[in-house]
Order: C-alpha cells, then structure tokens, then sequence
C-alpha cells in the first residue's frame, strides 16, 4: 500500500506540475460528532481550541450553519454531493439501527452506500485537473464504493466503518486492520497519524492544486485520548449542562492541533494563500449517555444533541478562511448547510457544476458581494436515533423553524432569533405560519421523493416484565400538547416543562397476564407548585392526584395512586391530564409502574 501510494504521488507530481499552478486548493476537515458550541469562538470556555479560534480570526465564523441530518453518515453524503439526504435515499447512519418492536413506525429501507451514480466533489475536481486524497472517516459504503471508487486517488484509514477500529496503535480489530495505516508504532494516536498523513499528501501535492478531505475520526465515540491530555483538564463534575467531560476535551485538543498541524504545513510549503480551508462537522454534539465516559459534551444553550432535530442535534461549527475572504475575523449569520460546501467548492475554484444541486454556494457572503438567495433549509429523518431521538422532519425559514413528528404529527414552531433555546412553542399563536410551514415541509418531501415510514406490524409497546411489572419510562410517552416534553438522560429523564394544564402525555402498553395492578408514579414538584390536581385513566378507570411538593422537579417521590384491574389481554392506554395547575408548573414525571397487587 505504502509502495502504491508513493508511486501514484510520484506520477501527479510529473504529470501536474505544469498544470494550474495558482488555482485554488482546497482542505476541508470535518470533525464528527463535534458539537455547535464546543470550540472557543463558539464561546466554549471548557475546551482549548487556539488553532481552530485563529482559523476563525483569519477567516469567516458562520453563526448558524447546519448539518444537513443529525446524525453522520446522510451529512457526509450531503458535502460530497450538494443533495438532501432524502433525496439521496441515505437518510440515516449506515447500516443503521434495525427497528424494534416498541418502534411504532418502521424506517424505510435506505441506500446502504453511496451510489455510484452520484458525482462527488472528488470527482468533480478530479476531472478539473486537481489531484484528491481522502485522510479519515468514510463511512460511505464498503468494498466496491471506497473513496477510490468515488474521485479520490488516495485513500487512507476510509472504510465503511463510522467508528475506528482503534485510536491507539495497532489500528486493528477481529484481524482487520484500517486501510493504509497497516503500519503503526504500537501506541501512536489516531488523530496524529492521521495528520501526520495528511501533511505527506500536502507535500506531495504542494506543485499542482488538490482537495484534501479530511474528515477525522475524533471526536467520536468511543471516548480515547492521550492520557498526558486528559490529566491536564479536572475530572469529570456531575453538573447538568455543563462541557466538562475531560476526555472528550482531550480528543477535542488533539483534533485542534491537527488543524494547527495542517495549517502550518501549508504555510511553510508556501501555498497557505492559495488554499481553501474549510472546517465543520457532521451533526451535534452527543450529549446523552451512550457508551463509557459519556455524555461527551453539552450543546447548551441550543437544545438537546445528536440524533435530535432540535438545534443542539444540528446546528455545527462552520469556519471557512481562503484568499478571496473579505474582512477576515468576521461572522456570517446566514443560515447555511452541509450541501452547500459543494457548490461553494466549486465556484471557489472555477469548476462548474453540471447537473442541479440542493446547495448554493456561500462565496457571496465569503466575498460580501451580495446576500445568499432567500430559501429554505429542509431536514428528513424517517428513523429512531440511537440517542433518544425521534422520527421527524423540520424546516427553517428566515427566523422560523417547524419540526414536525411522525408518530403523531405534533407539531412544534419556534422563533430562533427569540428563542434559541426551543423552549417556547408558537403553535398555537402562529397558527397560520405553521400551517403554510408544514404545507411547505411537505411539498417539499414529495419533491425529493423523500422515503417515508410505514407502521410497524409487530409494534408492541411497554411489554410486561417477566416478574409482571409494567413500567412505563418518560422516554416512551407520547407528548400532546404545546410546552410537555421528554427530557433526555443523563441530566434529567422526565416529562417536564408542564407548564400548561392542557397538555398531556400518554402511554400504550400491552398486557399478557390480566389482574388487579397497583398504580404507582415517580414525581418531583418544585416549591410553589404544590397542588395540581392529574388524572391518571386507564379505560374508563381514573385515580386522581394531587401533587405534593417534593423539594424539586428532580426530587422523584415513589407515589401510591391506588389500584386498578385489566380483566382482558392485549393492548391498553393510559393518559395523564392535568384537572387544575394553582403554581408555576404541574409537576416532573419520571415514570409510572403498574405492579401485580398479588405476586405471581
């Protein structure tokens, strides 16, 4: 492999040297899983990122720049080829969770790769003249549809994986080994070796104009990093909201001084004024538990993570620093997205674009000549995120953004420029503008031929336990209503936000073994919301409520509602409705349990 690599270097130096001299270069690094507020100009005060903030100095910081899905695989796709993910039919990470049966809808069945009927940027810029090396994650599909079947003439480390076989040297596991770093000093860190790649390319590269994509494996689960890192920051604080989690923070450093790495190595080869440097990444920041040493970071003050719709699971860091910026050092507060990389790419480098893309390209905001069109941004996600996530979609338009849900068609509107946060659903006072939204939303589905889901013949909620219990988690409730939300582990796992009395949440559950069931809840009450009166309703069975104040909405009380029978097997519903709300909210519920009132 090294052999081959050094041979085909060899034959671009001779072949190109003469050809376009000064044309534009271009590097685009894409971190995964790298949150929208994790860098220090993104105002991190956790995370030292002094490479990454001076990139932003030299260049332009987008405030409000998208990843075109929440999670991987659909937004790598998306940069390569400027299209939607749900036009491309690859609309969720590969291969992707198979359904469970407490889904109630089944996902459709997506592309498993990147077809090669798709023209990547590689593969755009290849025909231009430029030579074009993949260093990094792929994630795009396996043998047959590699980064050298899709415009790339050197690949290194790219795979159909999404997590790497190891980040510590050797990079194997169950006998295979990442392609091209076959040999490794035992030991040696991912992100450096990577880079280390990365700045040979660039040197052989340096005499004829080249794309480098560099999409890094870190900071992606699972949570590794040089241990001399990781000692520098303090040990993890169990604060809710809060970026401290010290590994993910040395992961973080070691993606920063890789930019510093690149950066630097295109300066002292002199053609750091001829080069495009583009950093981004692929979704939020994962900010639930999943895995050891996790959550890996917090997206606060934009809502929830990856695998969400909500802004923490889409919104990115987008830095772009190249010859042609006007007033480098500045912001953009355009709304921007993973596919309009390729159609800036291209018009940067004088490379037309043949056939329709989903993208614009932003080099009227890089240049300020003029504002990007007026449109909207558009998200499709038919799937259940590993992370808590539910299947949606959502559309933004100037300030306002839809999501709309597919189990139940809520629907929630909020005014981002007012509200980052998402916490204030207009529903109910922009009725109208909602409505044309989801009008819009799906218009625009049927346009794309996005996929949608179907219902899931083998969906059986809440199953009965095997000691006979029922539980029936917060994160399994369906939400009605305009402020009642689920909140995620690790920090809260409630229903909460019950603000308004009219809201409620409801389970379904199946029953096997009929009987007497005693009925009980877990709820917090802060001080000064004592009082509500809830009904709990199985049926035509109800036990009412009043809610005790129990030092806090996170303050789980184990509460005895009394009991109730379920004389038939098979499927039942319970409602929770507010009667009465006399304080600020109603209360926080974690679960309710129906446990046999005689043991089985």
């Amino acid at each position: 492999m090294v052999r081959l690599v050094a041979c085909c270097l060899a034959l671009w130096m001779s072949v190109g040297a003469a050809v376009g001299a000064e044309r534009l270069n271009v590097v685009l690094m894409v971190a995964d899983d790298l949150g929208g507020r994790d860098l220090g100009c993104y105002g991190s005060t956790f995370h030292r990122t002094p490479h990454l903030d001076r990139l932003a100095a030299e260049g332009v910081r987008f405030t409000q720049a998208y990843a075109a899905c929440p999670v991987c695989s659909p937004t790598r796709a998306a940069i390569l080829t400027g299209k939607y993910p749900a036009r491309l039919h690859l609309t969720d990470w590969l291969p992707g969770r198979g359904d469970l049966p407490a889904q109630k809808l089944k996902r459709p069945a997506i592309h498993q790769q990147l077809p090669l009927a798709e023209v990547t940027l590689a593969e755009r810029l290849h025909a231009a003249g430029y030579a074009t090396a993949h260093v990094g994650k792929w994630h795009l599909g396996g043998e047959g549809f590699s980064p050298l079947q899709q415009g790339f003439d050197v690949n290194i480390a790219g795979d159909h994986t999404g997590t790497p076989l190891s980040y510590f040297a050797p990079y194997i596991k169950n006998g295979r080994t990442m392609p091209g770093l076959e040999q490794a000093p035992t030991g040696e860190y991912l992100t450096d070796r990577l880079t280390a790649e990365a700045e040979r390319i660039l040197e052989s590269f340096r005499d004829r104009p080249f794309f480098l994509y560099f999409p890094h494996y870190a900071v992606h689960t699972p949570m590794r990093a040089p241990q001399e890192l990781v000692e520098t920051y303090p040990p993890a604080t169990p604060f809710a909201g809060q970026q401290n989690n010290p590994i993910y923070a040395a992961m973080l450093q070691a993606l920063d001084a890789s930019v510093g790495r690149v950066t630097k190595k295109l300066e002292d080869l002199g053609i750091a004024d001829r080069t495009l440097v583009i950093f981004t990444s692929d979704n939020g920041g994962l900010a639930v538990t999943e895995g050891p040493n996790t959550p890996a970071t917090s997206n606060a003050p934009l809502r929830e993570g990856k695998g969400w719709l909500y802004e923490g699971g889409i919104r990115v860091p987008l830095i772009v620093r190249g010859p042609s910026i006007v007033q480098p050092g500045r912001t953009c507060d355009d709304p921007v997205s993973s596919y309009d990389l390729l159609p800036t790419i291209c018009e940067s480098c004088g490379v037309t674009v043949p056939q329709p893309v989903d993208g614009v390209s932003m080099v009227s905001a890089l240049r300020q000549t003029g504002p990007l069109p007026e449109r909207s941004l558009y998200w499709h996600y038919p799937h259940y995120s590993n992370q808590g996530g539910r299947p949606g979609a959502a559309i933004r338009r100037g300030d306002f953004k839809l999501i709309e849900f597919y189990e139940t068609g809520r629907r929630e509107l909020f005014n981002l420029a007012q509200d980052e946060r998402e916490n204030r659903n207009l529903i109910l006072e922009e009725a109208a503008l909602a409505e044309r939204l989801a009008a819009e939303l799906s218009a625009w589905r049927k346009s794309v031929d996005a996929q949608m889901m179907t219902d899931n013949p083998d969906y059986k909620p809440n199953l009965q336990l095997g000691n006979g219990r029922i539980e029936l988690p917060a994160k399994t409730a369906a939400v009605h209503g305009v402020a009642l939300r689920y909140e995620p582990f690790p920090h809260k796992n409630t229903l909460g936000y019950w603000f308004n009395p009219t809201d409620y949440a409801s389970w379904e559950f199946d029953v096997t073994r009929p009987g007497t069931y005693r009925l009980e809840a877990l709820v917090g009450c802060g001080n000064g919301s004592g009082g509500s009166v809830v009904h709990f309703t199985i049926g035509d069975q109800t036990r009412a409520l009043t809610v005790k104040e129990t030092g806090g909405f996170q303050a789980f009380v184990p509460t005895d509602l009394g009991t109730v029978t379920l004389d038939q097997p098979g499927r039942h519903e319970l409602t929770v409705k507010p009667q009465s709300k006399p304080g600020p909210a109603v209360m926080d519920l974690r679960q309710v349990t129906l446990i046999p009132a005689e043991k089985p």
